[in-house]
Order: structure tokens, then C-alpha cells, then sequence
């Protein structure tokens, strides 16, 4: 039954992964540009959900020679050949009539999530943003959710934490790319977890108080609400949304959990921004998604939670 638990777990977060990049492809845009409809091609994404769902790779390219969705903000590459899914004319065309004073592109504030981009030496703030391939996306959340299933085991909550990684993992794969997350995520996500723990809530044999989780849910996103007060320019409001869902999460295992997790997403995201420094990619001033460690931080403070049992 375990092992069966498992592999079910490992299939849906397979089935799941493989739906996530091109939802963050066409997420992942500035927050002033509306939300991709096509591929790079211009190829209008066909699916269930308006294209919502769909594999990562477009028909109509993968038709004409083309491949994967581009892996992150200003990757032109789609398939082999690096030209976005265009001809080789296309191409020369578009290098013919570019012009000298067409103007650079420009980094935008995200409203949703609160950075705003500052001069460093009269240029935009050097970006630390990570890209992660389309192949990567289905393994990594095969991955989390196989560690899920081995930590909480039989218990219903098991359940609500395979619905919600998917989400988290789009979130983190959009964040990771522009550095935003989107209010369409994170507020469903906080009241996912609210909902769907609430019915694991009156299932036998939960692990977890609901109780606990909302007023982890408010605890954490007040404390993160806090920060963004103090300081903007170095916590974005999205990051408080996201606090919110990931509070309720961590909560549901006790206030020891809660606090684990949300010093691990700091520890995790600390690390990350000295080993940028120390390899000179980075600088001081280098704006760095933290949406990802927030999640990352989350899932270690819910797998101790779940292994230990702690309330």
C-alpha cells in the first residue's frame, strides 16, 4: 500500500510537471504585457482552459521542425535552430530592419509583487534570475511529490499538499524567470489550503489542526506584510500573498513547523545570494527571486513536520 502510495504520487506529480512550462511561459512577462497567447511562432495555444493546459511543445512548430518553449525572459531559443520557431528569412528580414535607435528594453517595476528595479551606475539593477529547462519542471515535481508521500504517508493531507505542489511549483518556475507572482496564484493558493485542509480537517487519522493552519496563514502573512512596510524595495507584495498560503501550510503541523519553514525559506534564499556574490555573478545590490526559497523552505518545514509528527 505504501509503495503504491508512492508511485501514484510520483505519476501525478509526473502528469502534473508536464502541464507547468507552458503555463509559466505564458506567465512569465512583465507585469505591464498581457499574458502570452502563442508560441514564439505565433502559433495560438489550443487546450483545455482557453490553452491554459497543454505540453510545453507546440504542434504547429514541432511540425514545422521547431521544439520546446523558450526556458525563460528573453530566450529567443525554440527548438534546435535558436530562432524563436522563425525561418532562417525571418530572421534575416528582422536583422535588416533593425535600426540603430530602436530603443533598449526596459525593466519594469512589477506592481504585483512590489520590486522595483534601481540604478546601479546609471543602468537597471543587475538581475540574479534563474531559468529552469522544460524537461527539468516534470522530474522536480515528480521529485517533491514522491518526498511528500514518503514523509506524511496514508494521512488525507497528503492529498492537499499533491493538489497544491503543482501550483507552488509554477510559482516558483514564474518568480525564478521575472521575478513576479502573479495574484491569479497566490491568492487561489492561499484559498486552496484553507478549503482542502479544512475537509482533511474532519478525515480520520489527519496529522494536523485547521485551527493552527489559519492562524498560521495570518501569522506568517502579517509577519511578511510587516517587512514590506519596513523595507519595499527589498520584500515585494506578492511575496506577502504567497506568505499567506504557505503559512496555512506550515501552520497545519503546529507553530514549531511554521517557524522552521519560514526561517529555512530565509536561510535557503541567504545562501543562494552569498554563493552569486562569491562567484562574481552577483553583487550586493542584485535583486534576487525570493519566491522560490520561500516554497523551497515550506516543503523542508512540512516534511519535518510530517516525519516528526510534531502539533
Amino acid at each position: 500500500m505504501y509503495a503504491t502510495l508512492i508511485a501514484a504520487s510520483v505519476l501525478w506529480g509526473l502528469a502534473t510537471g508536464l502541464l507547468i512550462p507552458r503555463a509559466a511561459y505564458r506567465l512569465a512577462v512583465p507585469a505591464t504585457d498581457p499574458w502570452r497567447n502563442g508560441c514564439p511562432a505565433g502559433h495560438p495555444f489550443r487546450g483545455p482552459l482557453g490553452g491554459w493546459l497543454g505540453p510545453a511543445r507546440c504542434p504547429d512548430c514541432v511540425a514545422a521542425g521547431g521544439g520546446s518553449l523558450p526556458s525563460g525572459p528573453g530566450d529567443g531559443s525554440y527548438g534546435s535552430s535558436g530562432t524563436g520557431g522563425r525561418t532562417a528569412s525571418d530572421v534575416r528580414s528582422a536583422a535588416a530592419n533593425a535600426t540603430p535607435s530602436d530603443p533598449p528594453p526596459v525593466l519594469r517595476a512589477d506592481p504585483t509583487s512590489g520590486r522595483k528595479p534601481t540604478a546601479d551606475g546609471g543602468g537597471p539593477r543587475r538581475s540574479a534570475s534563474g531559468r529552469i529547462r522544460p524537461g527539468v519542471i516534470p522530474l522536480l515535481t515528480a521529485a517533491v511529490c514522491a518526498v511528500l508521500a514518503v514523509a506524511t504517508g496514508c494521512r488525507p493531507e497528503l492529498a492537499v499538499w499533491l493538489v497544491l505542489t503543482p501550483v507552488a511549483t509554477l510559482l516558483a518556475v514564474v518568480d525564478a524567470r521575472v521575478h513576479r507572482l502573479p495574484d491569479h496564484l497566490t491568492l487561489p493558493l492561499a484559498a486552496a489550503a484553507v478549503v482542502l485542509l479544512g475537509l482533511a480537517s474532519v478525515l480520520p487519522s489527519d496529522g494536523g489542526s485547521w485551527t493552527t493552519a489559519l492562524l498560521g496563514g495570518l501569522a506568517l502573512g502579517a509577519f511578511y506584510c510587516l517587512l514590506f512596510v519596513i523595507h519595499p524595495g527589498g520584500m515585494g507584495f506578492g511575496d506577502v500573498k504567497l506568505a499567506l498560503s504557505l503559512g496555512v501550510v506550515l501552520g497545519w503541523y503546529g507553530w514549531g513547523v511554521l517557524i522552521t519553514g519560514a526561517f529555512a525559506g530565509f536561510l535557503f534564499g541567504s545562501l543562494y545570494g552569498f554563493g552569486l556574490i562569491a562567484l562574481g555573478r552577483a553583487h550586493r545590490k542584485s535583486a534576487i527571486p525570493f519566491g522560490p526559497f520561500m516554497i523551497l523552505g515550506a516543503l523542508f518545514g512540512v516534511v519535518w513536520g510530517a516525519f516528526a509528527g510534531l502539533r
